[in-house]
């Protein structure tokens, strides 16, 4: 069955809810930008391919330490392995690099299913331990973020942070691994639904297959060794429908990890898995039984119809009415790199030039490390499986807040309204005057009220909510004019003292907005 198309009004509202969910937050720039595009003339951007941005440098060469090998400036992702400090801060130097691309996204889906498969082919980097095999895997996963999933499958299988991270480059015939075989299964093509049959013994099988791969740490790439690998032949379950892979010898060894695709590539579980995944991750968490007959299964049709190209499937899904239904708006919690990465860009806070780019990654890290503090700590998920908050039933991203992480985003959002945070000198703080100032009549409460709340919330709130906000821009007082009044002096002669009566004002409405529970929604 086909997926209805959405044919309701594609404003500035629905534009909002489109932007929130693939990007992280939705600048007012962005969204102004495409008011009076069709909702497909917006996927088709949101799809389109993009050059790969330049990788991390070296921007930790302190008084304490200097990396010989790599320049202050010049990248270290072809460098050469040294020690373990470099190693650390060459991998802190790929988080903060990571957080960069976030906040200086276009309007592009890359970065938020970047974000999607690194939890979906989850390593630690804490476990593969070495920064250029961590960089190669998110660079693998940037540059096939919306491309064929059979191809990212392939790549996935023989990368090195992956190799490393399930032990595959220590597996051997005689001793063969089996945590890939079962998680390429289990969690990366397969899944653990009512209809995934595969057994033990395919594990087993295919464990067996994919033997003979090590590592080239001066190439930065795997190597397939032939007198490692296993070349019996591999019998699979009915669920495969007993196939009998034939085991290769020499280098044609390596083949048989495409025999072991093709196979597991024939199953309609694989598709329905796959977008089962993706529906939860940009809709909602709940599949019911109307869902799965009439998103899942015809996505699924889609994926396979498509040879696996992701791209049909995402302009499927975000373009269909289902997509834009009300209950299906602000009916997430926004995850820890959404909220934080989403009050950065949606404020448009101004971060240091990028030709300082030890304290752009200074700033981005400070980014990261808050995310992080909020349970999700980039490229280093606390096990295979990802973040419990994108699987975990039946609380999924209820996950994200509990009696410690909510009053830590709400210390994060009232030290952004108020001193925000300094390093070497240099600030990154939300300026509320310049925020508001580009509003359609900033020197109307009503209009900065409804303004702010239809672009900072994808839902409405109460008029006593609107009446409250209202409130703190007159200091209480009952007369429009108040606020109208101190805006309009602040314009024509911004005096410290005149500057500092919006200023303030203007915080504490931004405060109250961000501490709301509207706020925690996307």
């Amino acid at each position: 069955m086909a997926i209805d198309v959405y044919s309701g009004n594609f404003g500035a509202k629905e534009l909002n809810h489109l932007l929130k969910r693939t990007l992280f937050g939705a600048k007012r720039s962005d969204i102004n930008s495409l008011v009076g595009q069709s909702v497909s003339q917006v996927v088709d951007l949101l799809l389109k391919d993009l050059p790969l941005p330049n990788p991390p440098v070296n921007n930790y060469n302190d008084t304490g330490y200097t990396d010989a090998n790599v320049p202050a400036g010049q990248t270290w992702v072809n460098a050469i392995y040294t020690d373990g400090t470099a190693n650390s801060r060459r991998v802190a130097s790929f988080k903060a690099w990571w957080v960069t691309q976030m906040l200086n996204q276009p309007v592009s889906l890359r970065e938020k299913m970047t974000l999607f498969w690194q939890n979906h082919f989850s390593i630690e980097a804490d476990t593969v331990d070495d920064a250029r095999y961590i960089y190669k895997h998110n660079n693998l996963l940037r540059s096939l973020a919306f491309g064929n999933f059979k191809t990212l499958v392939k790549q996935v299988t023989v990368d090195p942070a992956m190799l490393r991270y399930l032990n595959g480059y220590a597996s051997t015939k005689s001793a063969p691994d089996e945590n890939y075989g079962r998680e390429l299964q289990e969690l990366f093509t397969i899944g653990k639904g009512p209809d995934s049959k595969y057994t033990e013994a395919d594990v087993k099988a295919a464990a067996r297959l994919l033997t003979g791969y090590t590592l080239d740490s001066v190439n930065i790439t795997s190597v397939f060794n032939t007198s490692r690998h296993d070349t019996t032949d591999k019998q699979f379950s009915s669920f495969y429908g007993n196939k009998l892979i034939k085991g290769r010898t020499g280098t044609d060894g390596s083949k048989e990890v495409d025999d072991l695709l093709d196979m597991i590539f024939a199953q309609v579980e694989l598709s329905k898995y796959i977008c089962r995944r993706l529906y939860r991750f940009f809709v909602y968490y709940e599949i019911t039984p109307d869902v799965e007959a009439n998103m899942i299964t015809p996505l699924a049709e889609i994926f396979r119809n498509a040879n696996y190209e992701i791209k049909p499937v995402l302009k499927s899904l975000f373009t269909s009415n289902h997509f834009f239904l009300p209950q299906n708006r602000s009916c997430n919690i926004k995850a820890p790199v959404d909220f934080v990465i989403g009050l950065a860009r949606e404020f448009e806070i101004v971060f240091p030039d990028a030709a300082d780019y030890v304290n752009v990654y200074y700033m981005s890290d400070y980014l990261r490390s808050t995310a992080s503090n909020l349970q999700q700590n980039l490229a280093d998920p606390p096990n295979v499986s990802g973040w419990p908050a994108y699987y975990q039933v039946p609380q999924f991203y209820e996950l994200w807040i509990n009696s410690d992480t909510l009053p830590k985003r709400n210390i994060f959002t009232d030290r952004f309204i108020s001193t925000g945070y300094t390093r070497n000198s240099k600030k990154i703080v939300i300026d509320p005057i310049a925020y508001t100032a580009k509003f359609s009549k900033p020197e109307d409460p009503n209009v900065v009220v409804d303004e702010a709340i239809a672009h900072l919330y994808t839902i409405d709130v109460s008029a006593d909510v609107k009446k409250f906000l209202k409130s703190i821009l007159l200091s209480n007082q009952v007369n429009d004019a108040y606020w109208t009044t101190a805006w309009l002096d602040y314009k024509t002669a911004p005096t410290t003292a005149k500057t500092t009566i919006v200023q303030t004002r203007l915080q504490e409405f931004y405060k109250y907005i961000m501490n709301l529970e509207e706020y925690q929604l996307s």
